[in-house]
């Protein structure tokens, strides 16, 4: 066989073994990634339902943000995304087999994803918060998250604790509401 001709087996044949492989890769963590499906465990069902009766579920905008949206990096880092994607399973699916449903805490859950969530998470849609008019409270404590300096590090999460995984008696409509004020971050007076 000529090597031009061998070549060109290993190539179609690569492509015949990969092609397979990245769909069912792409489609299991597409399916895995929706709220139906990680609401599907006993463990997590409880934050499901809290965010849908959330504003990141409810909303004039008509916008929904889902689990992947805030807990997962953003999908164009494929790498992190998937990596992290797979931390996140593997640990959940061993927490189920393995009596999850009595240890797991949602209190002590939320305090750990409040302390680690990055701001990135929260940037990916929330992009333009520096400009809100009539709001220039809103606008100075963002610009302190933003460009943090002297040492020290603001989160989303320390003034938007209670926005999405709280238990409500009824569905939150934002437009309903009276306009939000965040609770603020207490040794700073913000």
């Amino acid at each position: 066989m000529q090597r031009t001709t061998k070549s060109v087996l290993l190539v179609l044949l690569g492509i015949l073994i990969a092609f397979p492989i990245f769909s069912m890769t792409y489609y299991t963590m597409v399916r895995t990634s929706t709220p139906e499906f990680c609401g599907s465990c006993h463990e997590i069902r409880p934050a499901v339902l809290a965010w849908e009766s959330s504003t990141h579920h409810n909303n004039a905008q008509g916008f929904v943000a889902d689990c992947m949206d805030c807990h997962l990096p953003a999908p164009q880092d494929t790498v992190d995304f998937f990596f992290t994607k797979t931390m996140h399973g593997a640990k959940d699916v061993f927490s189920h087999f393995t009596g999850g449903d009595e240890r797991y805490d949602r209190a002590v859950m939320r305090e750990h994803v409040w302390a680690t969530m990055k701001n990135d998470q929260c940037m990916k849609c929330h992009r333009n918060i520096l400009h809100m008019p009539g709001k220039s409270g809103a606008m100075l404590a963002h610009r302190r998250v933003l460009y943090a300096g002297g040492g020290s590090e603001y989160r989303c999460t320390d003034c938007h604790r209670h926005l999405v995984h709280n238990d409500r008696q009824f569905y939150e409509y934002k437009q309903f509401d009276a306009p939000y004020r965040a609770s603020g971050l207490p040794n700073l007076g913000i």
